[in-house]
C-alpha cells in the first residue's frame, strides 16, 4: 500500500518547519527572512523619513499610475480568471477534498468562522465605503461606471451594482484561492504555513531557497505596510468621526492617541492568542455590527425594501460589462476605482489568505470556496442594501449634509448619514466603537500572519514576537503621521499598491501549483477507498 500511495504524493522533501530559524532573546525568528525584511522595513522608513512626503507621495503615485494604465487588461483578465477557477474548482470532483485530511475536524463554529472571515477581510470598510462609494457613482464625484448619466435613476441601480462589484466575487475569490493555497499545503501536506510553501510542486526544494526567501518577504513587506497605512489612515478616519460627533477638535494629538490605544489593545489581543483575541473580537464585532444594521435597516425600511433588490439586479445585469477591460467609453472610471481595487485586493491577499487558511482546518474545498466566495458576498450586498441605499436617498431627496452638498468628505459620509436619522448621535457613537474594534482585529490579525511568515512558517510564535510585530504596526503608522501626514500615508499606500504587480503573477502560478496539490491527493483518496 505505501508504494501505491507514494506514486500519488507531491514530490517528497526533507526541509523541516522551523529548521533555518534562530532562537534568541525569545524570538524563534526564520533566517534570513526577519532579518532581510526588518532591514527593508526601515531603508524604507528612513528613506520617508528623509524625502519629502509630497515627493515620495508623487513619485510613487506616478509608479502606480503606470502601473494601473499599462496593465490594466492583465489585472482585469486575472481576476476574472480567479474568479472562474474557484468555482471550477467548486463544482470539479477535488471540491470533495477536506482541509487538513480526511478525518479533520472544524477547529471553530461556522459562526465565528465567518466572523473570522469577515473581520480580516474587509468589515472596516463596509462601514466608510459602504455610503461613500455608492454617493461618490452616483453623483459623478470622481467619473461615473459606464459612463452613465449622473443623478439618473440608471445611475442609482449601477452605482450600487458597481459597489457590489468591487465588494463581492471577484475580491473574496483572490483572497479565497491563497488562503485555499496556504491551508492545504500546509495541513495536507505538512509543509510550513508560508507563502513560499505553494509552489513547492513547481519549484521543488528551491522553494526553501532564495526563491521562497523573495516570496515571503514581498510578503511581510506588503503586509506590515498595508496594515500600517491602513490604520494610520483609520486613525484620522476615526478621529474625524470623534470631532464630528463630540464636538472637539483634536489634531495630530489624537490621531496619535488612536494609534496607541489601537495598538495597545492590538497587542492585549496578540497575547492572548487566536482563541482568546481574534475569535473573541471577531464575535463582537458581529454582534456590535448587527445591532447597527437592524437598527439602520428599520428606520430606512422603505428604502431598502427597492435598494436590496436594485443593488442586486446592478449587480448581476453589470457583472460582465464591468468585469471587462476591452473598448470601455469610462476607462478613467475603472483605473481610478475597478483597477486600482483589484491591485490592493491582490496586495492584501497574502494577509488575508494567510489568515482565513489559519481558521478553515476541517472544511472541504467546496464548502471552503463557497463560504469564503459567496457568504461573505451575499452579507455585504445586505450592507450595501441598506446603508448605500440611503446615502443615495438623501442625495435625491436633499435631507441632511449629503442631499445639502453631496460628497464633501468621505471619512464623514457615514456621519452625515446617520445625522439625518433618528438616535444618529447614538448610532454614531456605537458605530465608532465598532470601528476601533475592526482595526483592532485587522492589526491582531496581520501581526500573526507576519509572525508565522517571519517564523518559518510556524503557527504559534512566541510572545515576544507577536508583540514586537503588533507594535512595530502602530509605530510605522504614527511615524508616517508625524512625519508626513496623510502624503506620506498615501505614499505608503502606492508602494504597497505596486506590489499588485509581482504577486498577480504569482497568483496565477498558483492556480497550477495548487491543482497539482489537489489532484495528487484527491488520487489519494481514490485508491484509499479502493
Amino acid at each position: 500500500m505505501d508504494s501505491v500511495l507514494n506514486q500519488y504524493s507531491i514530490e517528497t522533501t526533507d526541509y523541516q518547519v522551523g529548521q533555518d530559524n534562530i532562537q534568541k532573546w525569545g524570538f524563534d525568528v526564520h533566517n534570513p527572512v526577519f532579518g532581510i525584511s526588518a532591514g527593508l522595513i526601515l531603508l524604507c522608513l528612513l528613506s520617508l523619513a528623509v524625502v519629502d512626503p509630497a515627493t515620495a507621495k508623487s513619485a510613487l503615485d506616478g509608479v502606480k499610475g503606470q502601473i494601473i494604465s499599462n496593465f490594466d487588461q492583465l489585472f482585469m483578465w486575472s481576476a476574472n480568471l480567479f474568479l472562474i477557477f474557484c468555482i471550477g474548482l467548486m463544482a470539479s470532483p477535488l471540491g470533495k477534498i477536506r482541509i487538513g485530511g480526511v478525518d479533520a475536524k472544524p477547529d471553530h463554529t461556522t459562526l465565528s468562522w465567518i466572523s473570522m472571515l469577515f473581520a480580516a477581510g474587509m468589515g472596516i470598510g463596509l462601514l466608510f465605503w459602504g455610503v461613500a462609494e455608492p454617493t461618490a457613482y452616483f453623483t459623478g464625484w470622481y467619473e461615473t461606471p459606464l459612463g452613465v448619466e449622473p443623478y439618473s435613476a440608471e445611475a442609482r441601480e449601477l452605482a450600487l451594482g458597481a459597489t457590489m462589484f468591487h465588494w463581492g466575487v471577484h475580491g473574496w475569490a483572490m483572497y479565497a484561492l491563497v488562503a485555499l493555497s496556504l491551508a492545504f499545503f500546509a495541513f495536507n501536506k505538512g509543509l510550513p504555513l508560508s507563502m513560499r510553501s505553494i509552489f513547492y510542486p513547481v519549484f521543488g526544494d528551491r522553494a526553501w531557497g532564495w526563491m521562497g526567501h523573495f516570496i515571503d518577504i514581498m510578503s511581510v513587506l506588503a503586509t506590515l505596510f498595508g496594515l500600517a497605512t491602513s490604520l494610520g489612515l483609520g486613525a484620522q478616519q476615526v478621529t474625524s468621526g470623534i470631532n464630528h460627533v463630540f464636538g472637539t477638535d483634536g489634531g495630530l494629538g489624537m490621531q496619535l492617541g488612536v494609534i496607541v490605544f489601537v495598538t495597545a489593545l492590538a497587542v492585549i489581543s496578540v497575547v492572548r492568542g487566536l482563541e482568546g483575541g481574534v475569535k473573541v473580537l471577531s464575535n463582537i464585532n458581529m454582534l456590535f455590527a448587527l445591532a447597527v444594521f437592524i437598527f439602520v435597516t428599520c428606520v430606512g425600511f422603505g428604502v431598502v425594501q427597492d435598494s436590496l433588490p436594485t443593488t442586486t439586479m446592478g449587480y448581476l445585469d453589470n457583472l460582465v460589462p464591468l468585469s471587462n477591460p476591452h473598448g470601455r467609453e469610462d476607462e478613467t472610471w475603472m483605473h481610478g476605482w475597478t483597477v486600482f481595487y483589484w491591485a490592493w485586493w491582490i496586495s492584501w491577499s497574502p494577509f488575508v489568505g494567510m489568515f482565513i487558511a489559519r481558521v478553515s482546518k476541517g472544511r472541504t474545498v467546496r464548502e471552503f470556496l463557497f463560504a469564503v466566495v459567496f457568504v461573505p458576498t451575499l452579507m455585504t450586498t445586505i450592507w450595501m442594501s441598506v446603508f448605500g441605499g440611503i446615502a443615495i436617498d438623501q442625495v435625491i431627496n436633499q435631507v441632511g449634509e449629503l442631499g445639502a452638498n453631496g460628497l464633501t468628505d468621505i471619512s464623514l459620509t457615514l456621519f452625515h448619514v446617520y445625522d439625518a436619522l433618528p438616535f444618529g448621535t447614538v448610532i454614531s457613537v456605537i458605530s465608532l466603537g465598532l470601528i476601533i474594534i475592526f482595526f483592532i482585529t485587522s492589526s491582531d490579525s496581520g501581526s500573526l500572519v507576519i509572525d508565522s511568515i517571519t517564523a518559518g512558517g510556524k503557527v504559534d510564535a512566541p510572545v515576544p514576537q507577536r508583540i514586537f510585530w503588533a507594535t512595530i504596526e502602530g509605530a510605522i503608522a504614527a511615524m508616517m503621521l508625524w512625519i508626513g501626514g496623510t502624503e506620506a500615508l498615501q505614499a505608503l499606500q502606492a508602494g504597497v499598491v505596486t506590489t499588485a504587480l509581482p504577486f498577480t503573477l504569482v497568483l496565477l502560478l498558483m492556480c497550477y501549483s495548487l491543482i497539482k496539490g489537489l489532484r495528487t491527493e484527491r488520487a489519494l483518496y481514490q485508491t484509499c477507498t479502493a
